[in-house]
């Protein structure tokens, strides 16, 4: 039993670590482009990308997950009752997320997308001004300035924020059982429905604790490694 319930886990922890480096790839980029949004001279963008990462932010990731994948169709649907034209009611269809898998990465994506935001912001603002001016008295352009003389003394300052955040990413992958995505979690409450069994839940626990501890590690290697820049 307890190898059948090993192998049953793994199947699910491989849908697990799927989400968590689909997210890590698209969610770090797009996270340092919405940082230079809300840190953007123009207003209007500025407000926007500000007002996004506050809804987002502010809201769980298991009602952005339900909202994502149930909220288009029903208002389809309702479109269609009520009688819109077809034009509104396509319209409206090509919002749905008809995919959970679809839904789930998008819900994932923008939502650490924000938080990341959140951090590429503090870690640039926090660097001195007369890192930029001496760029400038060099003749470097505002590009080279920030990818070769500020991109690595931000990154060495948000390693341990973004570490955090991205072990949350771990645990809230979880999450995705919400609207029926097979995970570790899900894999081990079948056992509890079918068989009564309650321990393989329990013994999801060390999945998480081995690669949150892997990533720990990771982590504190690269923080190490960073200390070259000590500005």
């Amino acid at each position: 039993m307890f190898v059948n319930v090993t192998m049953s886990l793994l199947e699910g922890f491989g849908m697990t670590l799927k989400i968590f480096a689909l997210t890590l790839l698209f969610a770090l980029p797009l996270g340092l482009i919405l940082s230079f949004g809300s840190m953007s001279k123009i207003r209007p963008i500025k407000y926007v990308v500000k007002f996004i990462v506050w809804v987002i932010r502010g809201t769980p990731l298991m009602l952005q997950l339900i909202a994502i994948f149930y909220v288009p169709g029903l208002i389809g649907q309702w479109a269609t009752n009520v009688g819109y034209s077809n034009a509104i009611i396509n319209f409206l269809r090509t919002w749905s997320v008809p995919d959970r898998f679809m839904a789930v990465m998008v819900a994932f994506v923008i939502n650490y997308s924000c938080y990341f935001s959140e951090i590429y912001r503090g870690g640039i603002e926090s660097m001195p001004v007369g890192q930029y001016e001496a760029g400038a008295v060099l003749g470097m352009t505002k590009t080279q300035i920030f990818f070769k003389v500020i991109l690595f003394q931000v990154i060495k300052k948000i390693v341990p924020p973004m570490g955090n955040e991205i072990i949350t990413l771990v645990k809230d992958t979880s999450l995705a059982r919400v609207i029926s995505i097979y995970e570790i979690i899900w894999a081990a409450q079948k056992f509890a429905k079918t068989e009564g069994l309650v321990w393989p839940l329990f013994y999801t626990g060390a999945f998480y604790l081995i690669f949150s501890g892997l990533l720990t590690l990771l982590f504190g290697y690269i923080e190490k490694k960073m200390n070259y820049y000590k500005g």
